[in-house]
């Protein structure tokens, strides 16, 4: 499937290339993760509607709207640019109005990933690449404590991964990583198409 057949599906726009860029350097360029790639994802990794998905970085809420739409998922997008921020509520006001969803299932947040304060039904966390290591350690850092707070089984799913979050999650975490999907045609040429998926099993750190 095509982008457009998704737009046009769910009733939003996310294509495009971004023109607004971030100030800070520790905020990386947005770009949404490809329709295909989700397609992907969903076949090999479970979600559910019983699942509560952050999305760090989430732009126009692309991966908001695809696990909603398809497994009923919660799904919460975390977005600091609020240029992006206000077309992601703009995609869910059309999305809510064409598609009957409970509408608590849906939210976007304008504030700093380091800032948000996660919520303890949350047990699902993707990033693609949005920001350095220095703020992705502080977000794990919170991750920590909210399952502290309310022990649960965390996942977090890396897509395009840099080299520095694996290393932390694998050196400095008690986050242990349990899948690796490469994506067909594009990881021999570019080995970070790949999706990595960490998790903290709460059963063994109870």
């Amino acid at each position: 499937m095509d982008e457009q057949y998704y737009e046009k599906l769910f009733h939003i726009k996310t294509s495009g290339d971004q023109k607004i860029f971030n100030q800070s350097a520790h905020y990386n360029r947005y770009e949404a993760t490809a329709y295909s790639v989700l397609e992907l994802l969903s076949k090999q990794y479970p979600f559910t509607a019983e699942d509560h998905i952050v999305d760090f970085g989430c732009g126009k809420g692309r991966l908001n709207f695809y696990l909603n739409y398809f497994f009923d998922s919660t799904v919460t997008g975390i977005e600091m640019n609020p240029f992006f921020y206000q077309q992601a509520l703009d995609n869910r006001r059309d999305y809510l109005k064409k598609h009957k969803r409970k509408a608590d299932k849906v939210t976007f947040l304008n504030c700093l990933a380091e800032d948000y304060p996660i919520n303890l039904s949350a047990n699902k966390f993707y990033f693609f690449n949005p920001f350095s290591v220095q703020i992705f350690i502080k977000v794990i850092g919170n991750m920590l404590i909210s399952a502290e707070d309310r022990g649960r089984t965390i996942d977090i799913i890396l897509y395009y991964p840099s080299y520095d979050y694996r290393y932390f999650l694998d050196n400095n975490t008690p986050f242990t990583r349990v899948k690796e999907i490469k994506l067909p045609h594009l990881y021999e040429h570019d080995p970070r198409q790949t999706f990595f998926v960490y998790r903290l099993d709460h059963t063994k750190h109870a």
